[in-house]
């Protein structure tokens, strides 16, 4: 059986990235994502180019109004969800002191990376639960975290928090779903070569340069999707509510 997979901001970088990968692995795709369709029809004619079904829906992570159309037309379209991948997130659009930080901008990351991720993920778990397993799976659904999670960056401590948040999410859905055969993992990216990061790119260069990162490279989205893919494989069973750095050994602590 085919399996059909979920993938937030899907339309570029990292959640681009993993659609493919699973696209290529023989998922159907379904890139749920804020903008317009022909502002990600580059990405989308290049998965069609690799011979992946896709279905893009647009909407916002962020309003739970739109989860339910989210679902409704993946079932339209394909029948069943077998995994979610909650890649969308955001940066604070300004870097500011923890002291300056303003509420508008918590609440905007935290509602993005956060607060939408969970309840997605509520909803498509009650949607696996009505599915009837296959070889003893009824689902996978990935997080991607961050290193933030558990590094501290004062200049953008929503975003931290907001990660922080995602890393008990998994510890929560990977607890309450494993006995219903779903099994719920966190990427953890460090320092990928994304639009996120492209503001910064010359702090992090002299970083890499000076040797704060183990592997002294900037990470790709390719290395997150194939962590995300591992754990999305049908013959991970017996791994749940774990975690997966993808920041070139920058998690290490070294003397």
């Amino acid at each position: 059986m085919k399996r059909t997979a979920i993938v937030t901001g899907g339309g570029r970088g990292i959640g681009l990235a993993i659609a493919k990968k699973l696209g290529e692995q023989g998922a159907n795709i379904v890139i749920f994502s804020s903008g317009g369709e022909e502002k990600y029809k580059d990405a989308l004619s290049a998965l069609t180019g690799r011979g992946i079904e896709w279905l893009y829906v647009q909407g916002s992570v962020a309003a739970l109004s739109d989860h339910a159309k989210l679902i409704e037309r993946t079932l339209e379209r394909f029948g069943r969800i077998d995994i979610l991948i909650n890649n969308a997130g955001v940066a604070p659009k300004e870097r500011r002191d923890l002291l300056e930080m303003t509420p508008e901008s918590y609440d905007r990351v935290m509602d993005t990376n956060t607060r939408g991720p969970l309840f997605l993920t509520q909803a498509v778990s009650r949607q696996m639960l009505k599915q009837a397993p296959v070889g003893g799976v009824r689902g996978h659904i990935v997080f991607i975290g961050s290193c933030s999670a558990a590094v501290s960056s004062v200049s953008r401590g929503e975003y931290c928090v907001s990660k922080a948040g995602v890393s008990m999410l998994t510890t929560l859905f990977a607890d309450r779903l494993a006995e219903e055969g779903i099994f719920v993992n966190e990427v953890r990216p460090g320092v990928i070569a994304t639009d996120m990061t492209a503001a910064v790119t010359a702090k992090y260069d002299r970083l890499i340069a000076e040797g704060a990162f183990p592997i002294r490279r900037w990470g790709t989205p390719e290395d997150v999707a194939n962590a995300a893919a591992w754990f999305c494989s049908p013959e991970t069973t017996y791994t749940t509510g774990n975690y997966i750095d993808v920041d070139g050994g920058f998690h290490i602590k070294r003397l």
